[in-house]
């Protein structure tokens, strides 16, 4: 399994946000997963490319720090 890359969205704040990132990371191109950490603000993400990853993170409304 490739290792994941793993984005710090400090902004997220509830089980909302989780979801909207869930959704719109898991629909970028080559992902297969996608795990959000809403106690570190962290998402983990194997697969796709990491300007596509970003921009949906900022499609769903938060900022990769």
């Amino acid at each position: 399994m490739t290792n994941p890359a793993v984005f710090s969205v400090p902004d997220m704040s509830c089980d909302h946000c989780v979801a909207a990132i869930t959704k719109e990371v898991g629909a970028v191109d080559g992902v297969e997963t996608v795990t959000v950490d809403l106690d570190t603000k962290l998402v983990s993400v194997v697969g796709g490319a990491e300007p596509a990853i970003v921009a949906a993170i900022d499609e769903a409304g938060f900022d990769v720090a």
